[in-house]
Order: structure tokens, then sequence, then C-alpha cells
């Protein structure tokens, strides 16, 4: 039975070992990083606090924390679960020990007591000179030489048994130990997590009593977005006019008796870039790439997303954003999704610097920099680092906002970015 469950249990071992489980130690790893992280945004927390900044932001901030002692929470319990699963394998393999010393034993006692009735040196030469002929004496002699061997291999094997043993109830040991202060550790974080909810409560409730002002707050950062938009909106009109005025004048060089003041003025005043032949092929190419373009940044992940969505915190608000908002580590730099050439690098609010990038009648837009490694007029290769995204000295984040146009209309990067 025991070896059936051993069969079992190594057949499921080695279909997880397919989904690649993590080990004792990655988890603890894992959790020490969430613990960081959990210390960092409590930091956070009071430093927003004690700035008196807005409670939205202390909410949010609240709501990550009690996030990552979740996520806490469950890596410790999977510990549990990993030392359990190995408690128990270890006590079989234990069980399984027990019973084989104890069938050695037995096999070498009775061996002992036989060896001991047929000690005599006489009994051993009389059972030699009893041999019919000289090859039964020869096997004889090496019957007795292989018993002694085998005797002394026993011995051999029962001591060796009995130190697996020894060490296998030695890491039990230690494994009950183990899972005792994992389970001690998870009570206080539960403990700790009733805290924290409640305190996000108590956040929330200020919240109530200060929706008008919050709401306020809210549309007044819609309207700053709007104004923004519209300004990259007419930085990108102005690159436009200045690229169809050096394509109508290259056409008016090139071809002076054919081309007319009309057609000239036509291209200038077109509202979409009239591509040359190599703008054509970079439009092209970046066309091509839709969904295999990389992010703008290593490591991130999307914090607001584009369109139309509700507030986090107030529902019923709808919250727009032209492209999307990607949270990154501090320190971060921001990196060219595309190669193609720098055509505005330009400060949008006093905090916010930012890098436009055109490929062909695509246009990437870089926005949050704090500083920027690129000018107008620099060509830039894809994933090249173009600055520095600006960490928030009140939340403590570091948000890109990254957009992508054709001509002058917006379009989702979820679509154009690879696995967003």
């Amino acid at each position: 039975m025991q070896k059936l469950i051993i069969t079992l249990l190594f057949f499921c071992c080695t279909i997880q070992m397919y989904s690649q489980p993590p080990t004792q130690e990655e988890l603890e790893e894992r959790k020490a990083k969430i613990q960081l992280e959990i210390q960092e945004k409590e930091q956070l927390l009071q430093s927003v606090k004690s700035k008196e900044k807005s409670v939205v932001t202390q909410l949010q901030i609240q709501k990550e924390k009690i996030g990552l002692k979740e996520k806490l929470i469950k890596t410790t319990e999977k510990q549990t679960k990993l030392l359990g699963n190995d408690i128990y394998i270890n006590q079989i393999k234990i069980n399984q020990l027990n019973k084989e010393l104890e069938q050695l034993r037995k096999d070498y006692t009775a061996m002992i007591l036989k060896s001991y009735k047929s000690r005599s040196e006489q009994s051993r030469a009389m059972f030699l000179l009893s041999s019919e002929n000289f090859l039964q004496a020869y096997k004889r002699a090496q019957y007795m030489k292989q018993y002694a061997s085998y005797r002394k291999m026993q011995g051999q094997e029962i001591e060796g048994k009995t130190k697996q043993l020894v060490g296998y109830t030695n890491k039990i040991v230690v494994q009950k130990t183990e899972k005792e202060k994992l389970i001690a550790e998870n009570e206080n974080e539960k403990k700790e997590l009733v805290k924290e909810k409640k305190e996000q409560e108590k956040i929330a409730s200020q919240i109530q009593k200060q929706k008008g002002k919050i709401i306020a707050e809210i549309k007044k950062k819609q309207q700053e977005t709007k104004k923004i938009d519209a300004q990259i909106q007419k930085l990108i009109r102005e690159t436009i006019a200045a690229a169809n005025k050096k394509t109508a004048a290259a056409k008016a060089k090139a071809n002076p008796k054919t081309t007319t003041t009309e057609s000239t003025k036509a291209v200038e005043s077109s509202a979409k870039i009239v591509l040359t032949s190599e703008g054509q092929l970079v439009a092209n190419n970046f066309r091509a790439n839709k969904g295999k373009l990389p992010w703008p940044v290593e490591k991130g992940a999307v914090s607001l997303p584009y369109g139309d969505q509700p507030h986090p915190v107030y529902r019923t608000l709808t919250v727009h954003n032209s492209g999307v908002e990607i949270t990154t580590e501090n320190g971060a730099s921001a990196r060219a999704v595309f190669g193609g050439e720098v055509t505005k690098v330009i400060k949008l609010s006093p905090l916010n610097i930012a890098v436009f990038i055109q490929h062909g009648d695509y246009f990437t837009v870089y926005q949050n920099l704090i500083s920027v490694n690129v000018s107008v007029g620099d060509k830039v290769s894809t994933k090249q680092s173009i600055g520095k995204i600006r960490t928030n000295g009140d939340t403590g984040k570091t948000i890109l906002k990254f957009l992508i146009l054709q001509n002058t209309t917006y379009n989702n990067p979820a679509s154009w970015l690879y696995n967003m």
C-alpha cells in the first residue's frame, strides 16, 4: 500500500514538474519582496497623511497595501502546503525504512544464530572434509566465504538505513517547527489584514464627507488632461503642416513645369501627412508590426487603460484616457517602440516633458518624462532609451503616459503593443 502511495506521489510530482511549481526558496524570496513592498506602501501612506494630501490617494495606497497583504498570506499558505507535502512524503519514507529495518534485523538475527550454532572450526572443517570430491569441497568453501560476506553486507545495510532513518526523522522535526512558525505568522497577518480593512473603511468614510470637493478635483484634473490632449493635437498638426510644406517644396523643385500652385497649396494644407516613398515604407513597416511592438518601458503594468472607464472611487464618474498609463519602477526610462524620427521635445506642463516620434504618418508620444536624452531631428531605433520617467512625489508612483496616433486620430495602444 505504501509503495502504491509513493508511486502516486511520484506521478503527481512528475506532472507538477512540467508546470514548474515554485520551490520553498522561491516562495521565501517572493514573500520577502512583498514584505518590502508593504513597508514601502506604509511609508508612502504616512507621508501622504502627514502632507494632508487627497484622501483618494490615501484610499488607493491603502487598497494596494491590502492587496499586497492578501498576496503575502497566499504565499505563506503555499509555503505551509509545500512543507506539509514534504513532511508527508518524508513520513512515508520513515515508515518504509522502519519496515525494511525490521525485516533486515530479523534476517540478521537468524543468520547470527545459525552462525553461532556452527561456529567451531571443527564443524567448518568437517563440513569441508565430508565433501564427496574436490569440486564439492571448493563449492562449499566458496559458499562459506560468500555467507560471511553477505552477513557483513547485511550489517552495513542495517547501519546505512539506520543513518537514513535518523536523517529523515531530524528533517521532519525541523520541517514541523517551520510549518508551525508559518501558521502562526499567517494568523498574525490575517489579524493585520482585518485592521487594514477597517482603516480602509475609515478613509472611505472620509471620502464620503468630502465628496463634493473630491469630485471637483477629479473634474479639474480631467479638464487639464483635455487641454494637454488639445495641445498634442495642435503640435501634431504643426508637424504635419511642416512635413507637407517640405514635401510640396521638394515636388515643385523636382517638377517645376508640371507642379501647379494649387496642387502645392493642397499638399501644404492637408490634415494628413502626404507621404514620400520613404515615409510610406516606414508607415507600412509600423503598420505591419501592429500587435507586436515592444512596450515603451522594460517592466510595468497598465494602471489606466485607453478610452472611457469609471473612476476607481466614484463609479458614476467617467474618466477619459487618450492613451495608456503604465506604472513602472522608480528610476525607469521610456524607450521607443519603433524606429523613427524625433519631431518634438516639449514641456506640456512644468513637470511633464513629452517626446514625439514620427513613423511615416504615425506618431508615438511619451509623456511624464523628467529628463530626456534625445533631440528634435534625432533618428531613434526600437527600444532606444529616450528619457527618464518622473516619479510623483505625492503618490510615489512612476507612470508613463503613452499615445499612438495616425495623423491626428488616437489609436488604442493595447492593439499595437505586444501582449497588452
